[in-house]
């Protein structure tokens, strides 16, 4: 019955120690997730920036 106990009490840590990587996890996942979106964000921005000066398709530059 004692090795029962012990077991039960080196599980029951184990799983307090799971919980507290897993909401440390969870943490750093929003963080991530806030800068990504952050990241792409400014990324469209400067792509709808640049867009303006590329030559598409069969334009010819100015300077023919």
């Amino acid at each position: 019955m004692e090795k029962l106990e012990e077991h039960i009490a080196h599980l029951a840590r184990v799983v307090d120690d799971l919980s507290d990587v897993v909401a440390r996890q969870e943490t750093e996942i929003g963080q991530l997730k806030r800068r990504v979106a952050l990241l792409l964000q400014r990324e469209a921005e400067r792509e709808s920036l640049s867009s303006a000066a590329e030559v598409i398709g069969d334009e010819r530059p100015p300077h023919y």
